[in-house]
């Protein structure tokens, strides 16, 4: 049975007709099972660069080109560098070199370029023109540093040098193997040589060039940068995977080397990996549960996050590595269990033994878990005004009182006044006397009498009622807990979360973007009981976005003083694109029918390109009502569009969503509409805020808009009517 590794260039099939790619399946599931069937054709080519080369038959008119490698030990493996028709393959593979790096050991694919010679000019006396100095050259940088240090190619290094330009740079990394074009990148922001050797794992010592070639390319594939363009292949379940999945399924297997290591490191208590939007923070916390899965098949395993439907991405995008992965259906079951965390709450008190203690703990008295949920905003808003809690209007506001109640009350298990009254409220931005404590907690007693007449609890009760249970219990319902977009959690998610698992090796692991807060108060792990005590570890390589639409998105950030979850300053300023593209359009519009037709226009200019599927573009806008609105004009100027709720997108038809629905999704193309001084920031996301936390909800607002502009992959349109927001600079 032969070995079979997959490139990235192997994305090329599934571009390709449908048909084609399962041939294509087919002729690679034959050779791993048996590699001298005939019906292959496989065939060294003659005036071949490499003497690996081989092109077998996938059918008539098509053929695969490989590299056929034999080691001393462990078998025959087979390199698929992709698929093209006949001649077209040929010509590949008489190019085509597999070759271990002698700088740092990494393996590459490469096609070499064919080159015409010119023809012969009379000698000129005069010199050539000196090249003109590249902004990395101005930085420092010398050839022997690029080629010698790097081990970039010579060629390479020398455009590299020659960029006038971060943008230019990018352009001239398109052109490079996997693991170069990402150097060249981290070269252009800034990063030293050295640190780029050690976020690559380049050995100290020097590369054995005596060994056998053949073992020398095996030992190459073990490398974390190698494994960017190459990953060895079990079995035809996850060839099929590979070979049909895509782009998008091979960025989950082609991982970069500090990813990898990320997914796969021990560590010895919680863990946080943080960066901005399209660094594959989610795809690292997806990679991670499933190592920890194969690692031990009994574990139990939690992989959750701010709600549901981020959760049914994460399930979805678990499903896709890994079909065969097992799916745990209740909380403390082995498998991985994947829910949101309002549901992963509900779980463990639906199927807890014994829960009256912890809700009396929570509560103050015991209860039953009803099914309904109180709609915490409409309750808050009715008690304020029926009840005279002598408290004055900036207090009482439903925003300070849900979130006073969430952060300080559920996260201390206040059950009485007098506790409520002497309670360290850390974090909190607005001081409160005595007096103030008093009247809140008037409201927060009728708050809860509400409750128990109407038979409802609130999500963040549940949450608190949760984590009390397990802290009770004793006893871990998970060995390993995985949560992603964990800016958005508040106190009492925390608590529940730390509560899940046992502390200990590989317990928490942590995913976050603080510049992506869109929901609730920042929090402080260390005041939780979640010590990160520096397992702390930042991407900065965004793989979604185009260079000019991160420049843009990042600029929404300009300016604003963001923390993390570990009280430590956040800045954008070292994000980077592997990508370039067009740069993001303003339009400024006469009026909001003029604005309208604005959007329809640009949408039927995407739409005449019939490669483009019309489910890849979004309409984003600030509220709900802008959304109705915007799926009903572009019906009436013929263009199908659908709003994207909880329901799924559906191909053929343009989505339409709100910024806050578009977390943790990506199109190829967006359009930020109505971005004027009326919706964004939108008025409600300052209703009922102290002038204490104003700044924080602005945070909110600035953050929102960073999120939408952060989701498109090639494009990104801004439209508005009347005076542009302020957060437009």
């Amino acid at each position: 049975m032969a070995n079979i590794v997959m490139t990235n260039e192997s994305k090329a099939p599934a571009k390709l007709d449908g048909s084609l790619v399962q041939r294509v399946f087919a002729f690679l599931a034959k050779l791993q099972a048996d590699d001298t069937s005939p019906g292959l054709h496989i065939e060294p080519l003659k005036g071949a660069v490499d003497r690996r080369v081989r092109t077998g038959r996938v059918d008539l008119n098509h053929r695969a080109v490989l590299f056929r490698v034999d080691p001393k030990e462990g078998g025959t493996t087979y390199v698929y560098l992709g698929t093209w028709k006949h001649d077209v393959a040929n010509g590949i593979a008489e190019r085509a070199v597999l070759q271990v790096n002698p700088v740092n050991g990494i393996l590459e694919g490469v096609v070499a370029e064919t080159v015409e010679v010119p023809a012969a000019e009379p000698e000129r006396p005069a010199a050539e023109p000196k090249q003109a100095q590249g902004f990395l050259a101005a930085a420092g940088f010398g050839l022997g540093d690029l080629t010698d240090r790097l081990g970039l190619d010579a060629s390479l290094a020398r455009r590299a040098l020659a960029a006038a330009d971060d943008f230019e740079l990018t352009d001239i990394a398109a052109d490079a193997v996997e693991w170069q074009a990402d150097a060249l990148i981290e070269l252009g922001s800034g990063t030293s040589i050295d640190d780029i050797r050690e976020k690559y794992r380049f050995p100290d010592a020097p590369v054995d060039t005596t060994a056998d070639e053949d073992d020398r390319i095996i030992e190459a594939l073990t490398r974390p940068a190698s494994r960017m363009q190459f990953t060895y292949i079990e079995g035809s379940d996850e060839l099929r995977r590979v070979i049909e999945g895509g782009d998008f399924a091979a960025w989950r297997v082609f991982l970069h080397p500090e990813q990898r290591e990320y997914a796969e490191k021990d560590y010895s208590g919680p863990f946080r990996l943080f960066g901005g939007a399209g660094t594959g923070k989610t795809v690292v916390a997806i990679h991670r549960a499933r190592n920890l899965l194969a690692r031990n098949p009994a574990a139990r395993i939690v992989l959750t996050t701010f709600n549901k439907t981020l959760a049914k991405n994460l399930e979805t995008d678990l499903r896709a590595l890994d079909p065969g992965i097992e799916i745990a259906k209740r909380p403390g079951d082995r498998g991985i269990y994947v829910a949101g965390l309002d549901k992963l709450a509900n779980d463990i008190v639906r199927q807890a033994d014994d829960i009256g203690p912890a809700i009396e703990a929570v509560l103050g008295v015991r209860t039953e878990i009803p099914v309904a949920r109180t709609r915490q905003d409409q309750v808050w808003r009715d008690l304020v005004q029926t009840i005279d809690s002598g408290l004055e209007p900036r207090l009482a506001s439903a925003w300070f009182l849900e979130t006073e109640y969430t952060s300080v009350v559920l996260a201390n298990k206040i059950t009485t006044v007098e506790q409520y009254a002497r309670v360290a409220r850390a974090g909190r931005g607005v001081r409160l006397s005595r007096q103030q404590r008093l009247a809140i907690w008037k409201l927060v007693a009728a708050y809860r009498r509400r409750s128990r007449m109407d038979e409802t609890l609130g999500f963040a009760e549940i949450l608190a009622i949760a984590s009390e249970y397990l802290r009770q219990r004793a006893s871990a319902v998970a060995d390993h807990v995985i949560v992603d977009e964990a800016q958005d959690l508040h106190a009492t998610h925390w608590l529940m979360l730390r509560a899940l698992v046992a502390e200990g090796p590989n317990d928490l692991f942590i995913a976050e973007d603080s510049h992506q807060r869109i929901y609730g108060q920042p929090v402080v792990l260390a005041r939780l009981g979640i010590k990160i005590v520096g397992r702390s570890r930042r991407l900065t390589l965004n793989y979604r976005t185009t260079a000019q639409n991160l420049a843009f998105a990042v600029g929404v950030l300009s300016g604003a003083d963001y923390h993390d979850l570990e009280e430590g300053k956040e800045t954008a300023h070292e994000y980077r694109s592997a990508r370039t593209g067009p740069i993001p359009e303003l339009l400024a519009c006469e009026s909001a029918a003029a604005e309208l037709e604005a959007v329809a226009g640009r949408i039927n200019e995407w739409l005449d390109d019939p490669a483009v599927e019309p489910s890849t573009i979004a309409v984003l806008t600030r509220g709900l009502g802008d959304r109705g609105q915007l799926v009903r004009a572009l019906a009436e100027r013929g263009i199908s569009a659908r709003v994207l709720d909880d329901n799924p997108a559906l191909p053929g038809h343009v989505q339409v969503l709100t910024m806050h629905r578009a977390k943790g999704m990506e199109f190829s193309r967006v359009i930020l509409a109505g971005i004027d001084e009326a919706h964004v920031p939108a008025k409600a996301g300052f209703a009922g805020v102290p002038e204490e936390e104003v700044n924080e909800a602005r945070l909110r607002e600035r953050s929102l808009l960073y999120v939408a502009a952060s989701r498109a992959r090639d494009q990104v349109i801004v439209t508005w009517s009347g005076r542009r927001s302020e957060l437009l600079g």
